[in-house]
């Protein structure tokens, strides 16, 4: 059993005092500090062109990953096992008037002592078994603990039976501009030096699934995360005539009412669950105040997925924003209705019908009305819109949206569904093949020998719950999942572009063995140190060993 408590504990703080809050210049203090300490160790020393600090690729900000590597000399072994970790943050406005101190663990621990907290979060500040301060759980102990075990193998290369890399990715909080820029060095070392990636273990944050859970997880593959995205348009008209057209915030509303915490729209799998989707943002599109409803509005959700495709959303969604269009529409005509009673004036029949249109159909339709003259028009509209720096990816699929509506000759009210952000595919981590098998066996095999040493149950589920850079590692995703986010993505190519060749380059199995903790993203952000920073590396350690092992 590895004793590196101490040394873990010690690299957490030094990761954390670095404010590398993500879309910052932080960021790049993080990667440089990271490169500065590896390039420290005397290995690096000896073989500096075995870490390296990369700029990421594509990215409107200058940032960097820092990769490194550790070739074993016990054997001849080109088996590669990639330790993958995060090293940006979220924000730390949450700390209020304790901004100052949300990167210094022992002085926020001790002012923390002197406020008024819950009494949960006293009993752990006066217990002396955990760590406060905003990374220190999501996720710089989980790359403290990669950090120790590459220095460790550094030192005892004998020790390793193949090859050891670390990716330390930035952007993780948002786009994952950094391990997507990582996979490239990925490949070119691969060529250049050989490497057989066997297996990824990313270390991110695992938290109880509800109070009073007294689980630690270990998680094999992870969640998939899409944005759905409605553009909404409807009849307009004056807020004195309301019933002359249909207000698409209205429409906006059932379609949310419909989608929200629908548990119709969780997917399960392997006896496990996603939470149902819930909505991020829902607006209309009008710049300023005028008296005339809106003429569209703007509406994405969260999905989670874990077996289901990004053409199975879209499918499901476009029903139930059939759903939701007709009920809507029901319940406008009973209100007109009972206006009607009430006011003495007549009542018009009512023209609209459920009207649901995926982007792809859309484009469809509208190449073959315009042709070339549309093809053209929208490319140059794109590449005029890319120059608002105020757009996030988001926004600017919906302004794609907007101008192409405008082509359209039937302009009765409908809900245009697309995707409008990154994609993070799911991974499905069964034990379909030969590398599979051998992760899940390691991980067994780790966990059983290291349960003796700790009080509470560990416990491996099949997808992890949150987002995470493991996403790109591997795709379990067909050719068709994947062309539905390309053919319903209206930035694709210009805004937003992944490679997705890339990562079937690499496609190795992953899993996520993180620290123990509560409170992620949060003011309160704390880890258990006891499981992070002796349990974690030391099950990590017995992956690697068994993963690279011959026998």
């Amino acid at each position: 059993m590895l004793h590196c408590r101490d040394e873990v504990l010690f690299l957490t703080k030094q990761l954390v005092q670095v404010k590398s809050v993500v879309n910052t210049p932080g960021e790049k203090e993080m990667a440089q500090t990271l490169l500065t300490l590896i390039s420290s160790f005397p290995y690096f020393i000896k073989n500096p062109s075995y870490v390296c600090k990369t700029q990421t690729l594509g990215d409107e900000r200058e940032r960097y990953n820092v990769l490194a590597f550790v070739k074993g000399t016990k054997g001849s072994s080109q088996k590669t096992v990639i330790l993958m970790g995060h090293m940006d943050t979220v924000g730390i406005e949450d700390f209020n008037q304790l901004q100052d101190l949300a990167c210094d663990p022992d002085s926020l621990m001790e002012k923390l002592k002197t406020e008024t907290v819950p009494d949960e979060v006293k009993e752990d500040l006066e217990s002396g078994e955990w760590l406060f301060g905003r990374g220190s759980l999501d996720m710089k102990s989980g790359l403290a603990s990669h950090l120790y075990l590459l220095k460790y193998y550094s030192e005892h290369p004998e020790e390793l039976e193949g090859n050891l890399v670390l990716v330390s990715e930035c952007d993780e909080e948002d786009g994952s501009h950094g391990i997507l820029s990582a996979l490239k060095e990925l490949k070119a070392w691969k060529k250049e030096h050989g490497f057989d990636y066997v297996a990824a273990i990313n270390s991110d944050f695992v938290a109880p699934r509800f109070k009073g859970d007294p689980n630690r997880y270990i998680y094999k593959g992870t969640v998939g995360k899409l944005l759905p995205s409605f553009f909404i348009t409807g009849s307009e008209t004056h807020v004195g005539s309301c019933f002359e057209g249909l207000d698409p915030n209205f429409l906006a509303a059932e379609l949310t009412s419909q989608i929200n915490y629908n548990p119709d729209l969780c997917n399960e799998a392997y006896g496990e669950i996603t939470v149902p989707p819930v909505s991020l943002k829902q607006s209309d599109l009008k710049p300023s105040y005028t008296v005339q409803t809106a003429l569209s509005a703007y509406v994405y959700y969260n999905f989670f997925i874990y077996s289901w495709t990004p053409k199975d959303v879209l499918d499901r969604l476009k029903e139930q924003a059939r759903i939701a269009f007709d009920r809507a529409l029901h319940k406008y005509q009973e209100r007109y209705k009972q206006y009607g009673q009430v006011s003495g004036e007549p009542i018009r029949e009512m023209i609209w019908k459920p009207r649901v249109l995926t982007y792809e159909e859309m484009e469809l339709e509208l190449t073959e009305q315009f042709g070339d003259s549309y093809i053209t028009h929208m490319q140059q509209f794109k590449e005029s819109l890319l120059r608002d720096d105020s757009l996030d990816t988001r926004m600017f699929a919906a302004r794609v949206v907007e101008e192409s509506w405008q082509w359209m000759k039937d302009k009765s009210p409908a809900m245009i569904l697309f995707y409008s952000s990154l994609y993070s595919p799911r991974i499905e981590m069964t034990g379909k093949n030969e590398l599979e098998s051998r992760l899940i066996e390691a991980l067994n095999t780790a966990v059983d020998a290291m349960q003796e040493s700790y009080p509470h149950p560990i416990v491996t589920r099949n997808f992890f719950p949150y987002i995470s850079d493991m996403s790109f590692v591997a795709l379990s995703d067909d050719e068709a999942g994947i062309q539905a986010v390309i053919d319903n993505n209206p930035g694709w190519g210009t805004k937003h572009f992944v490679n997705y060749n890339d990562i079937r380059d690499i496609n190795v199995p992953v899993i996520n063995i993180g620290p123990y903790g509560l409170d992620a993203h949060k003011k309160f952000e704390r880890l258990e140190m006891n499981y992070s920073l002796e349990i974690v590396p030391n099950i990590t350690n017995l992956v690697i060993q068994q993963v690279l092992s011959n026998k």
